[in-house]
Formats: C-alpha cells, sequence, structure tokens
C-alpha cells in the first residue's frame, strides 16, 4: 500500500466507508423530480439559443449490449437483435432535429461524446448515419474533444478505421480486471490480448488519448490478482486510466444482485487494491486526477489539473467545458441555464414522446442561488482538491466562514482533525492522504443528505 493510504486506519475506514455521492452533479440525479417537464425544458432551450455565441457540450446515449455484465450500473438495453438498434436510430435522428430546432443558430460543439452501452455495438454504418445526423444540426469546432467508449471485445479493425477518419481523438475502454476468475464472477471475458490489440491499433491510426478504465472492489479480487492487472495496464501505457470504485447498488440495478456479497473484498482489502493502482501508477510516472483517474503529464487532463482548470460533468473530468450541454437518447442528461433535464429511460415511452411530437424529457432540476454556490466548492474540491475561499466569496458575494458555519465545524471535527484536509482563512486543501475520502471531504457541504432517511440505501460506498 503506498505510503499515502497508511493513515487510513481500520478506524477511519469504518467511520469514512459510507455511502455517497460520487457528485458528478450537484445536487444530485437523486434530486430529480418529474415536475420539471418537456415543455418547461422547451422554454430552457429557448433561454439557450439567446445565447449563440456559447459553445454547447453534446453526449449521445446508445444503450445496447449483445450481453449483460453483472457488475455494471449503467442504463443499458442487451438484445442481439440488430434491428432494435436501426429503429433507435431513427428516434435518434428525430431528437436532434426536435432539439436543434429550438436551439436557433446555437450549433457550436466543444466536447462530444458518445457513451453506452456500447457504443461499437453498432455497425459503421449505423455509425456513420448517426455521425451525418449530428453533423447536419451542429458544428464540432477545431480542437473539440470527440470521445467514445469502446469494448474491446466487439469493436472492429473497420471501426478503429473510421473513428480515426471522423476525428475522434478520444478513445475509452473497459478493462476491469484481467483475472479470469473476476472476469467470471462479473461475467465479462475479455483477454489480455483483446485490449492490447485494440489498444495497439488505435495507436498506429494516431488516436491522440486512449483511456482504460479498471474497477476495484470485484469480486475475487486480491492484492495479488490486481497488482498483476495493473502491472499489464502499465506496460501498455494508455494516456489516461480510471480506477473506480465498485458500485454494488442491487437496490438499483437488480441483475447485481447475481454478484454473491461474500465474494466481494472487505473495505481494508479495497483500500489496498486501490493502493496498488495509486503505487503502480504514480510509480510510472502518472499524476493522480481527481479522485479516481490516473493521466500522463503530456496529456491535456493533467496539464487541466495542474493549472486548477479542470471540470467535471457526467461525462466525468474534462478539459472542454460548456456551459450548456445536451444530452441524446434514452436517460441521457443534460444541463442548460442551471437546470437538469433527463430522457426517460424507457425505450418506448422515449419513442412515444418523439411520435408525439415533445423531447423525451421525464425528469429533471432547476438550481437555487444556494445550489450554484455549494456547486462550485464541490466541483472546487472533485477537480482540483482545493478551494480558493475568497474567490467563492467574490464569485458568490458571501462570507464564506459565516455561510458555511456548521460544514466547516463538521470539516474540523472530521476530516481536518484526520488529517485528510488543511484549511485557513484563504483556502481549503485535500491533502495527499484525503484524496481518496474526497467524497466525503464533499459531503460535508452537500445540504440534501442530511434531508434523506438514511436507513434507505441510495449511493454507493465511498471506499
Amino acid at each position: 500500500m503506498s505510503v499515502q493510504l497508511a493513515a487510513a486506519t481500520a478506524e477511519r475506514l469504518a467511520r469514512y466507508d459510507r455511502p455517497g455521492p460520487r457528485y458528478t452533479s450537484y445536487p444530485t440525479a437523486i434530486e430529480f423530480h418529474d415536475g420539471f417537464t418537456p415543455q418547461r425544458y422547451l422554454e430552457k432551450l429557448a433561454e439557450a439559443a439567446a445565447r449563440p455565441e456559447e459553445p454547447l457540450s453534446l453526449y449521445v446515449h446508445l444503450p445496447f449490449c449483445a450481453e449483460r455484465c453483472s457488475f455494471c450500473g449503467c442504463n443499458v438495453i442487451i438484445t442481439r437483435k440488430r434491428g432494435v438498434a436501426a429503429d433507435y436510430l431513427r428516434h435518434l435522428d428525430r431528437e436532434i432535429e426536435l432539439v436543434s430546432g429550438h436551439l436557433g443558430e446555437r450549433r457550436r460543439v466543444v466536447q462530444f461524446h458518445w457513451g453506452g452501452g456500447t457504443p461499437t455495438y453498432l455497425t459503421v454504418e449505423e455509425m456513420a448515419h448517426l455521425w451525418d445526423t449530428l453533423g447536419t444540426h451542429f458544428a464540432l469546432q477545431p480542437g473539440a474533444e470527440v470521445a467514445i467508449e469502446v469494448d474491446p471485445r466487439v469493436t472492429s479493425a473497420e471501426q478503429v478505421a473510421w473513428l480515426a477518419g471522423r476525428g475522434f481523438n478520444r478513445v475509452s475502454m473497459g478493462v476491469q480486471d484481467f483475472d479470469p476468475r473476476v472476469q467470471d464472477a462479473i461475467n465479462r471475458y475479455q483477454t489480455y490480448a483483446q485490449t492490447r490489440d485494440l489498444h495497439l491499433s488505435l495507436r498506429e491510426r494516431g488516436t491522440e488519448s486512449i483511456n482504460f478504465d479498471f474497477v476495484y472492489g470485484l469480486p475475487h479480487q486480491t492484492p495479488a490478482s490486481f497488482r498483476d492487472t495493473i502491472e499489464r495496464a502499465v506496460d501498455l501505457r494508455p494516456d489516461r486510466v480510471a480506477v473506480y470504485s465498485y458500485a454494488f447498488v442491487p437496490w438499483v440495478k437488480a441483475h447485481q444482485k447475481a454478484i454473491v456479497l461474500e465474494d466481494l473484498p472487505p473495505r481494508e482489502v479495497k483500500l489496498e487494491l486501490f493502493g496498488i493502482a495509486h503505487e503502480l501508477f504514480t510509480a510510472a510516472g502518472y499524476v493522480q486526477i481527481g479522485m479516481d483517474h490516473f493521466a500522463l503529464p503530456s496529456d491535456s487532463l493533467a496539464r487541466a489539473a495542474e493549472a486548477r482548470t479542470l471540470h467535471r460533468n457526467f461525462m466525468g473530468y474534462t478539459t472542454h467545458p460548456a456551459s450548456d450541454s445536451i444530452g441524446f437518447g434514452v436517460s441521457a442528461i443534460g444541463e442548460l441555464g442551471g437546470a437538469f433535464a433527463q430522457n426517460t429511460k424507457k425505450l418506448t415511452r422515449y419513442e412515444e414522446a418523439l411520435a408525439e411530437g415533445l423531447p423525451p424529457v421525464e425528469r429533471g432540476f432547476e438550481r437555487s442561488r444556494d445550489d450554484v454556490i455549494r456547486r462550485d466548492v464541490i466541483q472546487s474540491l472533485m477537480c482540483n482538491f482545493h478551494l480558493d475561499v475568497r474567490a467563492i466569496e467574490r464569485a458568490h458575494g458571501i462570507v464564506f466562514d459565516d455561510y458555511f458555519a456548521d460544514a466547516l465545524a463538521e470539516l474540523d471535527e472530521g476530516p481536518v482533525a484526520h488529517g485528510f484536509v488543511r484549511r485557513d482563512a484563504d483556502a481549503i486543501e485535500v491533502t495527499p492522504e484525503g484524496r481518496l475520502f474526497v467524497r466525503n471531504v464533499c459531503m460535508v457541504f452537500d445540504a440534501y443528505l442530511k434531508r434523506h432517511d438514511d436507513a434507505q440505501p441510495r449511493f454507493s460506498r465511498t471506499v
């Protein structure tokens, strides 16, 4: 285990390893409600159209997978019927046309992300169709981040060539773990050779940034087996790596009940697993980014982290922030003018709404002034492990110590006392020892957590 994590004793783990948000947004998605209607979304689109000079971020959700991984927490549709995807694309066409029609001249895009599911479940012809539809209604800006999630088990050489030809400059692939016993437990069989070959193929095509996703806390993971997995990854040297804590939420994702609880490593072992990843990646020259990412110093993510200009949204850490983002497809989330809007998760309802000429928005949330202040605090800590207190005061016209008196008292009694946070009148700094617990630090500033019944599970555990 790395020296930085050694301070996390069993007592502290017991205190801090509790359910908590990952803060891809604030307020978090559990606060969304159906009082945010499709009609209200259209009004927010009209407001966004009044800012034609500002760029956009686009996300497209492609939910299809041929098989279900039992650990997965994403919104997916499992099918081998190819016609289902073709029908879905036709409805996506309608949504893209409908939404863009309400955006007026606001069409400039600086971040464009295809997520899933498995976007490379689509054929090259289907991918080209979606690309052309989006290109008809939006304009990618020079230097835009164009990203896609791929599965090494199904991504073909033809698809790699197509992605390179269209300018996809960031590719993320799920790995999770190379150990066969772990793969058997999570129903995801992916050989090292499949990952290596796709990585090399992307490199040969000049892909600017390649990311590997790993998960720690999966069934049957041991320090020895996970060390072997990470050492193999280091040998391939991807530009970015995400090492996520396994989000075991069977009350949300019923298929996770196939995971045997007794096979999951205890919290002390989970901490050791992350410590191994931290040790090996940093020794290989990677820089820790946020709570669970690592990047080579030459990568734009690392440069942004060093400059404290990193941002975080529903697509993760990013260097290409946009004031507004649009989500297309089932379950996709967008953010417009201080409001979140999420599409329905049900494919039938998605199709019905579009047939009625309505955006398929099912729920959302409009932030208050207090939400904006707390969002800025939480995002700064999540992205940069640092908060400029005076900058928050200037931006929002508050006296920080008065506004957050209760939160600061809680912070001093916990994370500060345990050496996870340093603070003075001008700044709050998450220490190297506290970075694994940055979610817990942010939870102190979350005004919504205390309003919920703790007996009802809502979030994955923080460690």
